[in-house]
């Protein structure tokens, strides 16, 4: 019973996408189905660029709520040692953190722009 309910499953997904979307057997077998659906033209290269944009941008963002916070926390520790040194720890590694982040973006960038210009056509 379970290895039939598991086949059914596996046919429903693979299948599924095609009655809900209409694509035609022909469109799923010969690779007409971005356009059925919408995808867009941009190339490829350019589309992970992007997403690799957006990755290290939020990750930006998560290190400087970082720094913010150990700041916070250095400025209502009220002259608890304890507390100044978790401060000291917490921006430490803030501060870390966005160096790697900017060092990421930095190579990232240029990769991708070297890529680009290398395979340009």
């Amino acid at each position: 019973m379970k290895k039939w309910l598991f086949s059914l499953m596996i046919c429903l997904a693979l299948f599924m996408p095609a009655v809900v979307l209409g694509i035609t057997e022909e469109e799923m077998l010969m690779g007409g189905i971005g356009q059925t659906v919408g995808l867009g033209e941009r190339d490829v290269r350019l589309v992970v660029a992007s997403i690799i944009n957006v990755a290290l941008g939020l990750l930006g963002i998560v290190a400087v709520v970082i720094i913010l916070y150990g700041g916070l926390i250095w400025m209502t520790a009220g002259g608890d040692q304890k507390k100044v040194d978790s401060a000291k720890h917490i921006l430490t590694a803030g501060i870390i953190g966005l160096i790697i982040i900017l060092s990421a973006y930095a190579i990232a960038r240029f990769v991708v722009s070297s890529l680009l210009r290398a395979t340009a056509t």
